[in-house]
């Protein structure tokens, strides 16, 4: 596990966004993993720079997406699908019809969860997967359990993830409680991982992921088995 520590989210930034662009580079047709939340939008949008500069060509790129809320149509404007479409897919030359996010609104969670597994499969897998990491741990929605969850699947989230997403809604009540994520096999089978994290309150969890036991009251230490992970940290 290779640990980069900078000085500012900037620098976070333009980091991953060059490891990302990278990968599209050396394979055009790639398969990229992708994640939300606060942390990863500066990257997308140093590669929607780096696109529009024709640096990178993302025409015949594919993307996986890590989850999303359930019961939120990809119109909802906290939807994850309208979350990548905001922050990246509309400001590159990528064909929507090769980006993928879960149903959050499939009427069966988990025939979606297997469903989505297969579709991964079909790609070739993903290339790199980018991650964030939650203030409990957590990678996509797999929240601490007493065991790793391989598959893609329906979760209940954590209550320190609910608070930690209400800032995002007009109040805590308005967090989906529920949500479908992809479980550790995909995440874990992708080729090269690149997981970003900043703010001092994610510095404790980040140590405890790196330098402790690999648990899964713990997820994100299962990144401790990887072959190639990139660890990308800024106190602000």
């Amino acid at each position: 596990m290779k640990l980069i520590e900078v000085k500012t989210y900037e620098e976070l930034s333009e980091i991953a966004a060059n490891i990302i662009a990278a990968q599209v580079i050396l394979k055009p047709d790639c398969v990229l993993g992708l994640a939300t939340g606060s942390t990863p939008v500066g990257t997308y949008k140093k590669l929607a720079e780096k696109n529009k500069a024709g640096i990178i060509d993302f025409s015949a790129v594919k993307t996986v997406n890590l989850d999303e809320y359930e019961g939120l149509e990809g119109t909802h404007d906290q939807s994850y699908r309208y979350f990548m479409n905001k922050n990246l897919f509309d400001n590159i030359n990528i064909d929507k019809k090769n980006t993928y996010v879960p149903n959050g609104c499939a009427a069966d969670l988990e025939k979606e969860g297997k469903e989505y597994d297969e579709l991964i499969k079909s790609l070739g897998g993903i290339d790199i997967q980018l991650l964030g990491i939650g203030v409990d741990g957590h990678i996509g929605f797999n929240e601490p359990d007493d065991f790793f969850t391989a598959a893609t699947h329906p979760v209940v989230l954590d209550p320190s993830t609910i608070e930690a997403n209400a800032r995002f809604f007009a109040s805590a009540d308005d967090v989906p409680r529920k949500a479908i994520t992809m479980g550790m096999m995909s995440i874990m089978q992708a080729k090269k991982i690149l997981m970003v994290a900043n703010g001092k309150n994610k510095f404790d969890i980040l140590k405890a992921s790196i330098e402790g036991p690999v648990d899964p009251k713990v997820p994100a230490s299962i990144l401790q088995l990887h072959p190639d992970v990139t660890v990308i940290y800024s106190e602000v």
